[in-house]
């Protein structure tokens, strides 16, 4: 038994493969079983667990696979977005080094309790988050024609997985993950395997459309290569996803850094948008979550009833009831916290945000309208209460603790 971060794990009696899937709003999986792409999902479903769990908002990328791979929120290990305003430096950074984070892995406990761990993600920005401190594989699609043993735990990744470095926008970035997972257990049956992809798919195809379903129908044969092997599944996602566009198809946007400046002069607030990161050409760093920083003098409870009454901006809390209500580090986030609705976005100015590399409507997350996410194992969980608030950051509980 281990204790991390509070929380005790069983160590695993067979392989178990967590797999975060990037982007994944339930209906996806939905639309997919309905339309006969995910045999495997169907069987699963009836035969194993399907649940609907909550991730952490904001719902991004980084501090949800956190939150998986630690068991606990963001006011626990501090990673609070891909992105944040360092008050220390005054400076805005992003959140991928292991710096940030706060609190041990459950990936590096199981090595140090002896297990053999092995780590693939899409995107090389959470590599070092994930594999910190742990003793094993971890590497990522985007950088894997640089991979050693001093740095990865492995060397030669395309030679094992027999396929290019897929490039960086392209469903075979998240392919990649599935098919070294598959290779990595037919040559190395690891004890635990941690896999997460990539939204892009996510962000520009809506659920059950053909290239949404493409992208499940590739997923559902590598799960079931995987389970074919004898290993405990559990499915989950960072969070989901939802058009974010007006009846005119056009990005429906709240700027509001234009907004402050207007208000209380050009430069005085400081608007961060924690969705950015190095990948923006899919979603042009339009997300529905922003942490406003004020000056001291600032009229907080006034600005936030002022912010609370534009067009589908659905939460603005102060600094102290954000941290409460998302469990988010109070010091790592702003003296307003604002929340835009199911189709609506944050910008910071109109003239700051390229949307040009936007050949599809705009699909994105980040709100308390992208929390609910599917959490499946392909194993019934006999003893878990059915009253239980799931949350995404579960999955190992329950594929180590129930699924076993």
């Amino acid at each position: 038994m281990l204790n991390v971060n509070n929380r005790n794990y069983k160590l695993p009696t067979q392989p178990t493969v967590v797999a975060c899937v990037d982007g994944c709003e339930p209906d996806y999986l939905g639309q997919a079983v309905a339309g006969g792409h995910m045999p495997w999902l169907r069987r699963v479903l009836a035969e194993g667990a399907g649940l609907i769990a909550d991730c952490v908002v904001p719902s991004f990328t980084n501090p949800n696979n956190l939150s998986i791979v630690t068991g606990v929120p963001p006011s626990v290990h501090g990673i609070c977005g891909n992105y944040l305003f360092d008050t220390a430096t005054n400076a805005e950074v992003m959140m991928n080094d292991p710096k940030w984070l706060r609190a041990p892995t459950l990936l590096a406990a199981l090595a140090d309790a002896g297990k053999t761990v092995a780590v693939v993600t899409a995107k090389d920005k959470l590599r070092k988050l994930l594999g910190h401190q742990m003793k094993g594989i971890c590497f990522s699609s985007e950088k894997s024609d640089q991979v050693s043993m001093a740095e990865n735990g492995i060397a030669d990744v395309l030679g094992l997985v027999g396929k290019g470095v897929p490039d960086v926008y392209s469903a075979e970035l998240s392919e990649f993950v599935f098919a070294a997972g598959v290779k990595l257990m037919e040559k190395q049956r690891p004890d635990v395997m941690y896999l997460s992809t990539t939204d892009y798919i996510q962000h520009k195809h809506a659920p059950g459309t053909e290239g949404a379903n493409a992208f499940y129908a590739m997923m559902d044969r590598y799960l079931g290569q995987l389970e074919a092997m004898g290993c405990v599944i559990a499915l989950t996602a960072d969070h989901g996803m939802n058009a974010k566009v007006g009846m005119d198809g056009r990005p429906d946007v709240i700027y509001l850094q234009d907004w402050f400046d207007a208000r209380l002069g050009a430069g005085v607030a400081r608007v961060i948008l924690p969705i950015t990161d190095p990948y923006v050409v899919h979603h042009g760093a339009l997300g529905s979550f922003a942490t406003i920083y004020l000056p001291p003098d600032a009229d907080v409870r006034t600005l936030c009833g002022q912010l609370q009454q534009l067009h589908d901006m659905e939460t603005v809390l102060t600094r102290d009831a954000a941290a409460r209500r998302f469990e988010l580090p109070a010091d790592r986030i702003g003296d307003i916290v604002c929340v835009s609705g199911r189709f609506t976005v944050i910008g910071t100015s109109a003239s700051r945000h390229d949307l040009s590399g936007l050949d599809a409507p705009l699909r994105s997350h980040g709100g308390i309208s992208e929390q609910r996410v599917p959490l499946i194992l392909n194993r019934k969980l006999p003893g878990l209460d059915p009253a239980r608030r799931l949350r995404n950051f579960d999955a190992f509980d329950l594929a180590l603790n129930y699924a076993q």
